[in-house]
């Protein structure tokens, strides 16, 4: 399945029916009059967020939404029949944008979140409407009302709570198949991510928290370079970033500096969001000539983050930093919690 996360359709409501106009007449019934109904109206254009959907891959195929419109008006002063309305289905995560002036729609984060996106168009009025002591015999109606229409981009950032980002070949994948039960494609060269992988990984209370393994960000990444910009987005709404750095290279400092500036360029708040610094692969290094100690104290000076040692290949150290992360989540949820109630 292709991962497609950004997209742009137009969308239109339908058009109200037409009122009409129309006399009774019935035998024995001396007094008749405008009889003509309304039309009804059209049908709007609903987005809803649903769990079965992964990617915006649907809107790849088809670009035009449109709603059906409102029935015309009847006799006996009958209303049309309402247009029905379309519920077009997005992953949760999406966020809809108005194409033509920027202007933000609508985020659907939750399952079963809805969000009118356009209305239908009011019905005619039918010439019963119209009846008056001055005017008992109107022979005019009105036309229905045309349905909004808009042009619409759309845009997926995934929901995960923590966000694994990294140079590329840090090890973000090998460490997200060791955690969960997620298989991305795993090679020795670097960009062999190149969608964002999702990974399910369970608490010591059997809650599941989703992990984001984000394809690699080099330098520029947030002016488009490689990958990472198409990506940025997804780790806007993680609590905690996982920054994992390749032990085996001959330049860690710089390694890890090049994602924050990068971060930092990016902004939206990514270089204050809570972290967690992992010094990846020690199975690889030469510990009688590399002091690791020395360079995890260095890192933790630098980004006053917690630094760990690990592998994600023979699993050494992953449960420490596992603990680690599940006390931060705990005290992100805390704040969360205490804003909703102050």
């Amino acid at each position: 399945m292709q991962f497609i996360d950004q997209a742009q359709i137009e969308v239109e409501a339908g058009k109200g029916g037409d009122g009409i106009v129309a006399f009774r007449r019935e035998k024995y019934v001396p007094a008749g009059g405008p009889s003509g109904g309304n039309g009804g109206r059209g049908g709007s254009v609903v987005f809803v967020a649903v769990e079965n959907l992964q990617t915006l891959l649907d809107f790849r195929y088809k670009h035009i939404f449109k709603a059906d419109d409102g029935g015309r008006g009847g006799p006996n002063n009958c209303t049309g029949a309402s247009g029905k309305d379309l519920i077009v289905q997005v992953p949760c995560g999406t966020t809809i944008y108005d194409a033509e002036t920027g202007d933000l729609l609508g985020d659907l984060t939750q399952p079963n979140q809805q969000l009118l996106i356009a209305a239908g168009g009011k019905g005619g009025l039918g010439n019963q409407y119209f009846l008056s002591n001055r005017n008992r015999a109107p022979e005019y109606s009105l036309p229905g009302l045309p349905g909004e229409r808009k042009l619409l981009r759309l845009e997926l950032k995934l929901l995960a709570e923590v966000g694994i980002i990294g140079l590329p070949n840090a090890g973000k994948s090998t460490l997200i198949s060791s955690l969960s039960a997620a298989r991305p494609k795993i090679a020795d060269y670097p960009f062999t991510t190149l969608i964002p992988n999702l990974g399910v990984v369970r608490k010591p209370t059997g809650d599941g928290t989703v992990f984001a393994d984000i394809p690699g960000l080099i330098e520029g990444a947030a002016d488009g370079a490689g990958l990472g910009h198409d990506f940025l987005r997804h780790i806007e709404r993680t609590r905690v970033l996982l920054h994992l750095i390749d032990a085996t290279s001959d330049d860690i400092i710089r390694d890890y500096n090049t994602i924050e500036q990068e971060l930092q360029a990016y902004g939206r708040g990514l270089s204050e969001r809570m972290q967690i610094v992992a010094l990846n692969k020690i199975d690889a290094v030469d510990r009688e000539t590399v002091d690791l100690d020395a360079l995890a104290t260095q890192l933790n000076h630098l980004s006053h983050a917690p630094v760990f040692l690990i592998s994600a290949v023979t699993r050494t150290g992953l449960e420490p930093m596992l603990q680690e992360v599940w006390g931060i989540l705990d005290q992100v949820n805390a704040l969360e919690e205490a804003e909703v109630f102050s």
